[in-house]
């Protein structure tokens, strides 16, 4: 009797599932893997392919390839809601299935506030729909005549807010060099990328400033950012997805006070022994930054877990790391190196990111 084993979201920790699936196919398993987007791009090349020192599809992960090589089935859909009593799914395009085991990797979203949906406004996640956006934003500006001068606006003074900023002020100098382009990040928090080392905070002020970046922290709203800025950049924390949020969707699935699904050390649903959920949309034992980070290294457990439920075997404990490197882009050939308590930055370190960064995505993209 066969197993249906379903992934849902095209996120790093899947893939890794996917990879070790291809090396060892299971004949007593139906696997499926359901992702409204087949392009899954890596967090960590996001700035580096905004500033265009990467190309789009040198920083993604296509799914589909994945999945014929693991001999899954690919369905090009989004989750719609959960019915964990009858063990079934109901995704966008109406399509209901069932499952007997269940793993959700799905990321994080961004939820814009109402009266922000102008042409003008680019949110970073979920990372898979930007990259038409930004396109799209990218024509106008080449196409645009006008000579006066620009404001991008970044709102989140977090990682993603502080890169992403400096990625998109570097491309549009890049593009029209014969206009002028400032930028201005604009975060609710007293400090900039709080929960960095103070040396790493310093340096990201340096490399703002150098790139002529204006920051207003204890700054929060949309229509602040609105009225001063030519193109908003929507960098603000992590969010979940609406069906997590609506309890007739989420098939009473244990949620967190911020409903993420809570998970336990195995990375199990707690309370769906049968549902695991890792990365960005789960909250583990104790809660963990949302940082990509994170879900790469949960890839390794989820994937021997997954097997060892099929086969009635003793689970893992995933054991998060607690300290590890931080690397962010200054679009500027030099990078902030941070790992707990040290930091440095320079050139050596965009070099270590690049070698990094290419060496992961170089995982997916080979054609064993």
């Amino acid at each position: 009797m066969k197993h249906c084993l379903v992934l849902i979201g095209a996120g790093h920790a899947h893939a890794q599932v996917l990879k070790a699936w291809a090396s060892a196919p299971r004949a007593d398993v139906d696997l499926i893997v359901v992702s409204p987007h087949a392009l899954a791009p890596y967090s960590g090349m996001v700035p580096g392919w905004l500033s265009g020192t990467y190309r789009f599809d040198e920083i993604v992960i296509d799914f589909p390839r994945l999945c014929a090589q693991a001999g899954a089935r690919w369905i090009g859909a989004e989750l719609q809601a959960i019915d964990t009593q009858n063990q079934s799914i109901t995704l966008s395009n109406q399509v209901r299935l069932q499952y007997d085991w269940l793993s959700l990797n799905v990321g994080s979203t961004l939820v814009v506030p109402s009266g922000a949906l102008g042409e003008k406004v680019l949110a970073l996640r979920p990372l898979a729909s930007l990259h038409q956006r930004y396109e799209t934003l990218l024509a106008h500006w080449r196409a645009d005549q006008s000579r006066q001068p620009a404001r991008i606006v970044a709102v989140g003074g977090g990682a993603a807010g502080v890169e992403s900023l400096l990625a998109i002020v570097h491309r549009l100098r890049q593009e029209r060099p014969d206009r002028d382009v400032r930028g201005l990040l604009m975060s609710r928090s007293a400090n900039l990328l709080p929960g960095y080392p103070v040396a790493v905070q310093r340096a990201a002020l340096r490399a703002l400033r150098e790139a002529d970046a204006e920051v207003q922290l204890n700054t929060v709203g949309y229509e602040a950012a609105n009225q001063c800025g030519d193109w908003v950049v929507w960098a603000t924390g992590a969010q979940p997805h609406a069906w997590q949020c609506d309890p007739a969707r989420r098939g009473g699935l244990a949620m967190s006070d911020q409903s993420y699904v809570q998970v336990n050390t195995q990375l199990q649903s707690a309370s769906h022994p049968n549902v695991f959920a890792v990365g960005d949309c789960a909250q583990w034992v104790h809660p963990l930054p949302k940082a990509g980070v994170y879900a790469v290294r949960m890839g390794p457990v989820l994937t021997h877990n997954l097997q060892a439920a099929l086969d009635n075997r003793p689970l893992l404990p995933y054991t998060p790391q607690t300290q590890f490197l931080s690397l962010l882009a200054t679009a500027d050939g030099r990078a902030i190196a941070s790992r707990g308590p040290f930091s440095a930055s320079g050139r050596w370190a965009w070099w270590l990111k690049d070698y990094i960064d290419r060496g992961f995505i170089r995982r997916w993209s080979a054609t064993n």
